[in-house]
């Protein structure tokens, strides 16, 4: 816990520590890796099985002797072993299919992985401007505090000399108060941010803290020129598009399958089996790995299996498949639709806060212009303090309005170029 309250937490870093510590990712880790284990066992069904049998019978009571010709007491144990193969030598590729569906299947989850992590990284980007956003707030209001307190000195000293009267300084004290109060909810505010990060980062919140990165003032171009020069680039790089695709792709095979059923299928087979026997009573006649080798047999076969009817489950089948290839299909289609529509909302977020950012710029600079104004007319007492107040505190909110909208439209842009695929973590 000390290291981490002592380190100074780059976005980078950020975006690491949330990557390897989020349990929805190390969820979708093992998914990922249960689907490794599926091309695995579809791999297997390539090779032949070979399984070994084995069995014993104790028997008591009459047998017939063939030497006597007799029937005698008798008590006998006998078993048999045995060894059979089995190779599946055609079934209408349904093993082929199996296997690039598994491999489907792996590529789907490694898409899965990728759109949460893309999720997360982006949390954590916006976590980390609230923060920057938060304390460059924060060191506005205080450096508004701190003049409003050098100007309770100078009312102070005015009213010392009668030059205003008791109510002038009255209000000055509540403006001090109303600035105090403003810090102390920044301070609240930039708490409340590091510590949504730090949840995050699954990491102690106690003097957790983010490296400053210089944000600077944003660039009155717009980085694209339109919302469908990103959608293009994001179809080749967005997960959930390629993960549609792949969809389809599995249920094409999903179909050869189905349709595999139609076909003939040939399994081949070999066996080996031996007997063997031993009398409680008089012992064995025969010796018995003697016997193992006389009763020793074996054989090689094939089976032909030949589809003729089967109540029409096989055609219900394929055209179900093809209904979900279909679906498949919509889905892909739909997903296009909604990443342009918020290729399209985010681009329009991006101008509007663009438009927004340029108008609070102005409106600073117009405040600032009213504010030294209103200090000379004040200071020459042409100005009540009221009147210098309202000014300050119009001059407090555009300073506030300009930080909210540079953020605002620094986050919006970071936005753009994750679909564009040109975000950058520094």
């Amino acid at each position: 816990m000390s290291t981490f309250s002592q380190k100074k937490w780059t976005l980078k870093e950020c975006v690491n520590q949330a990557l390897e510590k989020n349990l929805t990712i190390q969820q979708n880790k093992l998914s990922l890796e249960l689907a490794k284990k599926e091309v695995e066992i579809a791999k297997g069904n390539f090779l032949p099985n070979l399984n070994a049998s084995s069995g014993g019978n104790l028997n008591f009571g009459s047998g017939f002797d063939y030497v006597t010709q007799n029937r005698v007491a008798t008590s006998i144990f006998g078993g048999s072993l045995g060894l059979n193969a089995g190779y599946t030598v055609f079934n209408g590729f349904r093993n082929t299919n199996t296997f690039k569906q598994a491999q489907l299947g792996v590529a789907s989850s490694l898409l899965d992985l990728q759109k949460i992590e893309n999720d997360i990284s982006l949390s954590v980007v916006n976590g980390y401007l609230n923060i920057l956003f938060a304390k460059e707030n924060l060191n506005a209001f205080e450096v508004q505090y701190n003049i409003s307190k050098k100007q309770l000195e100078a009312v102070a000293a005015r009213f010392q000399s009668g030059i205003i009267a008791k109510g002038d300084l009255l209000n000055t004290k509540s403006t001090v108060a109303t600035n105090l109060q403003s810090v102390i909810a920044q301070e609240n505010a930039l708490n409340i941010a590091l510590l949504n990060l730090a949840q995050l980062l699954q990491v102690p919140s106690e003097g957790f803290d983010i490296a400053s990165i210089l944000v600077g003032l944003p660039s009155s171009q717009l980085l694209y020129e339109n919302s469908s020069s990103v959608y293009q680039k994001s179809l080749n790089r967005m997960p959930e598009i390629t993960s549609a695709k792949l969809a389809i792709e599995n249920a094409a095979l999903n179909i050869k399958i189905s349709e595999s059923y139609f076909l003939p299928s040939v399994i081949a087979s070999a066996g080996l089996t031996t007997n063997y026997g031993y009398n409680l009573k008089s012992g064995p006649d025969i010796a018995f790995f003697n016997q193992l080798d006389d009763n020793l047999g074996y054989g090689v076969g094939f089976n032909l299996n030949i589809p003729i009817f089967n109540r029409f489950q096989t055609k219900n089948n394929v055209e179900k498949s093809k209904i979900a290839k279909e679906i498949s299909e919509t889905r892909l289609a739909s997903e296009k639709v909604r990443l342009k529509q918020t290729i399209e909302q985010a681009f329009l977020d991006v101008k509007s806060a663009l438009k927004t950012y340029q108008a609070a710029t102005i409106s600073l600079e117009s405040q600032n212009e009213a504010f030294k104004n209103a200090q000379e007319r004040y200071n020459y007492g042409s100005m009540t303090l009221f009147d210098f107040d309202l000014v300050r505190t119009r001059l407090v909110t555009a300073q506030a309005t300009l930080i909210r909208s540079k953020y605002d439209y620094v986050f919006k842009t970071k936005v753009l170029q994750f679909y564009a695929g040109e975000l950058v973590l520094n």
